[in-house]
């Protein structure tokens, strides 16, 4: 319950953060403006706490000291670990620790539903039911998200396989989960008993994590932002519970711009929405043939790709997971500011699901300070290859695999790829022949305008760095 001025003090505070959030995902939809819109979301964060203290000591029966102190100790715990945790990450380690905070949402979610239930579980009349919904649909999406991102970060870190796990009818499986839990609610919305309300968090920790498990790790940078949508709407639910307007206006602003990048990441990999959402149904057919080798390779050194790349006039890089391995993001902005000194048109080409987590290779980039305006994305650079004397593939594999487009039967079959075997020269960095996430060979490797270039990116594209001059000279 609001109070007084008090209540007005927060009201504005609260609208303020609403704005400033909305801001954020506004600047958060361009390169140019992102770290602008992480300004608004941690000015808007910072207000929002804020405001909720004096509304927590204006409601609180205890000392206003023991209040304060239940507020900062844990804000001041968390704090550390997030900071400590965000300065040791590597950005390879980024995508599953996202997983993980996923998770602690989900958990959240269940802790403020069971606790709303204890708080008031006698009070609940018969007749006024809104609440109960509000408990079981928060209980039930942060449970999913509990388990669910655990699993999710297991596969993407390597603790899990990362190859789906294809249960005997594991949709009707989800499906009778589903079904059992909505029976469930039915019984506890209108009786407010706990059995059907703790039955249904143990149906619904057991459907997030086969959910996800049942997606094979190459669906993984789809699941990432799926999760992220199911973990505000669960913070969306538990605003619901505690009568708190902006988490119900950050949650469903996070889980509204999750599922629509959801949708934006399935497209880029040609995966239906729907399917991805449940547990992988429709899965592609297993690979035939595309995932052997085919053809001789061309190898090519260092020397030789900075002699080529000397008396380039246009060049497109396309940066790959392998980029952000070997962590090369700084000698390839290196070597783009060397070549764009000698005049050559150099340009990078950003495959949507490039990485294991939505915007990877641009975050990589931009730390590397690669100019925004040479990067783009697949639809508004695919068409330029053909006109395009070199690629650098670097740390790439599906994404530029034409067995997409080539091999019916192939497992990224349909799936749109950056077409650069059609450039006139097209250089591979890559450490071995292992076949991509995917598991399916790249018969890229074996046209004859294609070399491979082998070894760790970061060393390779510094020698090329290195002999540049030599090449030019020559």
């Amino acid at each position: 319950m609001i109070i007084g001025g008090v209540g007005s003090v927060v009201q504005v505070g609260y609208l303020v953060a609403a704005l400033l959030f909305v801001g954020a995902l506004a600047g958060l939809s361009r390169h140019e403006t992102a770290r602008r819109g992480l300004g608004f979301g941690m000015v808007g964060m910072i207000i929002a706490v804020a405001a909720t203290v004096p509304l927590a000591l204006a409601n609180s029966d205890r000392p206003p000291l023991v209040t304060v102190l239940l507020i900062a100790v844990p804000m001041l715990a968390g704090a550390a670990v997030g900071l400590w945790r965000a300065r040791t990450v590597a950005m390879t380690g980024m995508p599953q620790l996202i997983a993980l905070l996923h998770s602690f949402v989900g958990l959240v979610a269940v802790f403020v539903g069971f606790i709303t239930y204890l708080t008031h579980g006698s009070t609940l009349a018969p007749e006024t039911p809104v609440l109960r919904i509000e408990i079981w649909l928060g209980v039930f999406v942060g449970a999913i998200t509990l388990t669910g991102s655990i699993v999710a970060w297991g596969k993407l870190s390597g603790r899990f396989a990362a190859r789906p796990l294809t249960l005997p009818g594991r949709h009707l499986i989800n499906l009778a989960i589903v079904l059992a839990s909505i029976a469930l609610g039915i019984w506890f919305v209108p009786t407010n008993h706990p059995a059907p309300l703790l039955i249904m968090t143990v149906l619904a920790l057991a459907l997030g994590w086969h959910l996800v498990a049942a997606i094979g790790g190459g669906d993984m940078p789809v699941v990432v932002s799926m999760l992220n949508s199911y973990s505000g709407w669960a913070a969306a639910f538990s605003g619901f519970m505690l009568g708190n307007p902006l988490l119900i206006i950050g949650g469903a602003l996070v889980g509204t711009s999750g599922a629509i990048l959801s949708y934006i990441m399935c497209k880029g990999m040609n995966r239906s929405f729907v399917s991805v959402i449940a547990g992988g149904f429709g899965d592609a057919p297993a690979a035939t043939g595309a995932d052997e080798a085919d053809g001789e390779i061309h190898e090519v050194s260092a020397e030789q790709v900075a002699e080529q790349l000397a008396g380039a006039r246009s060049v497109i890089i396309a940066p790959g997971y392998g980029m952000a391995v070997a962590q090369a993001q700084h000698p390839v902005a290196e070597l783009t500011t060397r070549l764009r000194e000698r005049g050559v048109a150099v340009r990078f080409a950003i495959h949507p699901v490039a990485g294991r987590l939505p915007g990877h290779m641009n975050v990589l980039l931009a730390e590397a300070r690669v100019p925004y305006d040479i990067v783009e994305e697949l639809d508004e650079i695919n068409d330029d290859f053909a006109e395009t004397d070199m690629v650098l593939v670097i740390g790439a594999n599906d994404t530029v695999n034409p067995a997409a487009l080539e091999v019916p039967g192939s497992p990224i079959a349909g799936m749109p790829v950056l077409q650069v075997w059609k450039a006139g020269r097209v250089v591979v960095f890559k450490r071995s022949m292992a076949a991509g996430y995917a598991g399916v060979q790249n018969p890229l490797f074996f046209r004859d305008n294609t070399e491979m270039l082998f070894g760790d990116a970061k060393e390779r594209v510094n020698e090329i760095v290195a002999a540049l001059p030599v090449a030019a000279r020559g």
